[in-house]
């Protein structure tokens, strides 16, 4: 018996394909992750900063989920201004110059600057690694140019989709459901519009749903894409995968416009940055799919690689299974 079982092991692991080992890691990643089934999240500090009086200012870092910002972050202040602890001098200049945050794009993906002004109005700043300090001309005006904006905003849709293990599942499910074929070009496409479509309906505020049940779908749509990729015969989602990928697109596109939300759109240029986050989350996607693409032609000369499909896509499925349930617990809870 022992002899047989250790002949079925070694004939599956000799059989495993290279994106059959992907997904396996990937996996495997996810359940360390994910621990409290929130899979897609990059990191972000938050900033206070709060006009007191004429030229002084308060400031802090906001509660994080890992270490405190302090740690990690170290902000630099215009040359006018002095940091005294948690009290910022800025004379009759007021808080006028380049604002940096040392740090950034390391331990955190980004870092929000929430300046409240004394008549009330706020802005909202965000940096990251690529675009690490931002011009305040001492009011709530944003003056960032354009090509700024799509810069950062770019950079935080590719670090969102390549850190959100469960978006990344769901495309890896998708490659097993179709294969490297004409049909994923649709599916592929299919899948970019319908997110795109409610990224921007979300994020315009014109589609406001709670992200709790949005969470527990996304993590369904993995478990039902997985199991009709194990499946044999002809299923609805093996004759027409794009008009499947559309659909579940629809809720993932919620998913994206969740932590565009945290980040924050800028007035001034808030189509541009709409526009720029999508794009960088369509990097990150096609990036993912050309890197599967390229380990598969290469695995595709030996043989030996094909058997893990099974395992993967169960493991696939157990993974995304565990995210359902908690974020179902979260929501009743």
């Amino acid at each position: 018996m022992m002899a047989r079982l250790h002949a079925v092991l070694r004939v599956a692991l000799s059989s495993m394909s290279l994106m059959s080992l992907m997904s396996l890691w990937l996996g495997l990643g996810a359940s360390l992750w994910s621990v409290e089934a929130r899979a897609h999240e990059m990191s972000m500090a938050e900033m206070q900063v709060r006009e007191t009086s004429p030229g002084e200012f308060f400031w802090q870092w906001g509660p994080t989920e890992k270490r405190a910002a302090k740690d990690d972050l170290t902000p630099i202040w215009p040359e006018n201004c002095v940091a005294d602890g948690s009290m910022l001098h800025c004379g009759e200049d007021g808080l006028d110059g380049a604002i940096s945050v040392k740090g950034v794009g390391k331990a955190y993906s980004a870092a929000l600057i929430k300046i409240t002004w004394r008549n009330g109005e706020s802005r909202v700043y965000t940096l990251t690694g690529s675009q690490p300090s931002v011009q305040i001309h001492g009011g709530a005006e944003d003056r960032r140019g354009m090509g700024q904006v799509a810069s950062a905003y770019t950079v935080l849709g590719v670090e969102h989709i390549l850190s959100g293990i469960d978006h990344l599942l769901f495309v890896i499910s998708l490659l097993f459901l179709v294969g490297f074929n004409r049909r994923l070009l649709w599916t592929i496409t299919a899948f970019t519009a319908a997110h795109s479509l409610t990224l921007a309906l979300s994020a315009l505020g014109w589609l406001v749903l709670r992200p709790p049940p949005v969470e527990a779908s996304i993590a369904l749509s993995i478990v039902l894409v997985a199991g009709e990729a194990l499946h044999k015969q002809q299923t609805l989602a093996r004759r027409w995968p794009a008009l499947v990928a559309f659909l579940f697109g629809l809720v993932h596109g919620l998913g994206f416009a969740g932590a565009l939300k945290e980040i924050g759109l800028p007035e001034n240029h808030m189509l541009t940055a709409l526009l720029t986050f999508n794009i960088g989350v369509e990097v990150g996607q096609l990036l993912t799919v050309l890197a599967a693409w390229a380990l598969w032609r290469v695995a595709s000369r030996w043989a030996w690689f094909a058997a893990a499909r099974t395992p993967a896509l169960y493991g696939i499925g157990a993974i995304a299974s565990f995210w359902a349930w908690s974020r179902v617990a979260a929501i009743v809870a």
